[in-house]
């Protein structure tokens, strides 16, 4: 009887291994042979599961999103206004070793988004995604026509924490990225109070 293989299964294998290995060496250094035989193939054997370095990495790039998504879902579920963007922020900003590695991979694909339109859309739906969590929440606690800078500005400060505690990782500390986060919500929620009172 043949033996039945998870298709799934090993690809999603794939996928974590080639996640750690660009987290730890980069996409650069990044190549099939030696992919291969960190996940225990032959060489070429990963034509099974992926017929490019880009299919992989397009995939492996979905999955550090889908894992920080899956994250925020978790943590903001039953919170609305300022308590979900907190949740939001801190799943997104690497305030541990996990979403350090996950930030040293995103800082990677930023790089390939600006040369690869596949990587480009993959990061624009994205960031479309979390722009309309943070329009929703934040749309409850501030005027209208203060929602969009103040989305934008939350957006543009989440994703500078992961390129500033990948390069500037002894000033950017979880400590001081949380204290960071603080300021600038404490400062949306006066200028809320400010607007209701």
């Amino acid at each position: 009887m043949p033996r039945i293989i998870d298709h799934d299964s090993k690809r999603r294998e794939i996928i974590e291994i080639t996640w750690r290995f660009i987290a730890q060496h980069g996409y650069d250094k990044l190549n099939l042979r030696d992919l291969a035989a960190a996940a225990g193939y032959a060489n070429g054997g990963l034509k099974t599961y992926f017929a490019t370095r880009d299919d992989i990495l397009v995939a492996t790039f979905q999955y550090v999103f889908d894992s920080t998504n899956r994250r925020i879902e978790k943590e903001t579920q039953g919170l609305e206004g300022f308590a979900a963007v907190r949740a939001f922020a801190r799943e997104v900003m690497p305030l541990d070793e996990r979403r350090r590695d996950e930030a040293r991979v995103v800082v990677h694909f930023w790089h390939m988004a600006l040369q690869h339109r596949t990587f480009g859309e993959l990061n624009a739906r994205s960031m479309d995604d979390w722009r309309h969590r943070l329009d929703r929440w934040l749309g409850q606690e501030l005027p209208e026509d203060q929602v969009r800078a103040a989305r934008d500005g939350l957006m543009n400060f989440l994703m500078g924490t992961q390129s500033a505690a990948v390069l500037d990782p002894q000033v950017n500390t979880a400590t001081s990225l949380q204290e960071q986060l603080d300021f600038i919500v404490q400062t949306l929620q006066r200028l809320a109070a400010e607007r209701r009172g």
